[in-house]
């Protein structure tokens, strides 16, 4: 038997997907698994910030396809990087343990965010993350960044910026903790949808694949991405809102705490909600929708353009 994972080419796509062809063998060494490369639009633009070209789905729509196509039997997704929907056809069959969720900052002279100098260059395209960070330090200047995570280090330490944002789970799984200079609080900057989780994507009919993911099941995982994919379903949210959210289980509760905040970070709306595991779903609409009558609906419908009032 023979699994097809399509995966994006960068080198944290291919550490996660390798990380998942070893899981899947450890449990069916009889199973042959390969990785198909598959370059997606967002691979394809680098010049512009994820927010004027289209959202989540950039990276992903080419690989949705080729699984709908039968070209491929499973995609690796980073959870941060998929549309609150998936295509009809598709489910995510499992959801390994997260890893650890939080954003980080890498800093020339590993100052943290509080000693970068006044006015300093701070490289991020995240709309979530530059909301954050200018709620916190207003003076510094944020500066488009893509490209991959070698992309992003070598921009900072050739100097195009003082220091740089990225999720702790890629610089983890690459092994480059020790270029961290901050760990960043929830408390500071709370992190994107999903952060930390692989989504494993699949066609809903093919129970052959369903099945020889079901080990690789984090429970407590698959709880929390689903309170917060309801969140930003909720909120309708792209790549271009700063909404955050972070779900976490203590025992059978579920703790979510969400965000959504003006682009300059002049405004910043934070919520919280606890309730049973089992209600994942219901609790991350609840929240989304205190958040609403809190303000988040103009905050919304002003980016969106929208005229109407929710």
């Amino acid at each position: 038997m023979k699994i097809r994972i399509g995966t994006r080419g960068s080198k944290l796509a291919i550490v996660q997907c390798e990380w998942v062809r070893e899981r899947i063998r450890s449990t069916n060494p009889a199973v042959e698994v390969g990785l198909v490369r598959i370059k997606t639009e967002g691979d394809k633009i680098l010049g512009s910030p994820l927010s004027k070209i289209g959202g989540k789905g950039l990276f992903v729509k080419e690989i949705e396809e080729a699984l709908l196509d039968g070209r491929v039997d499973l995609a690796v997704h980073s959870m941060k990087d998929l549309p609150a929907e998936l295509p009809e056809g598709l489910i995510l069959a499992a959801f390994p343990e997260r890893e650890d969720p939080h954003d980080v900052l890498i800093s020339n002279g590993n100052l943290p965010l509080s000693e970068l100098p006044k006015g300093g260059r701070l490289g991020t395209s995240s709309l979530r993350r530059a909301a954050q960070v200018l709620h916190l330090r207003p003076d510094l200047e944020i500066l488009p960044l893509r490209g991959n995570v070698d992309t992003r280090l070598k921009k900072l330490k050739r100097g195009d910026f003082d220091a740089v944002i990225l999720a702790a789970a890629g610089i983890n799984r690459l092994g480059l903790a020790e270029e961290i200079s901050q760990i960043l609080t929830t408390v500071d900057v709370l992190p994107a949808i999903g952060q930390g989780v692989l989504g494993l994507e699949v066609r809903r009919d093919d129970r052959t694949v369903i099945d020889l993911l079901a080990a690789m099941n984090h429970r407590p995982t698959e709880l929390a991405a689903t309170a917060e994919r309801a969140f930003l379903q909720k909120l309708e949210g792209g790549c271009q809102v700063p909404i955050a959210g972070l779900a976490r289980l203590d025992g059978d509760a579920l703790n979510l705490e969400g965000m959504v905040a003006e682009l300059d970070g002049s405004r910043l709306l934070r919520d919280k909600i606890r309730g049973p595991g089992e209600q994942a779903r219901e609790l991350g609409a609840s929240l989304a929708g205190r958040l609403i009558d809190a303000g988040a609906g103009e905050i919304l419908d002003r980016i969106y353009g929208r005229d109407e009032k929710r």
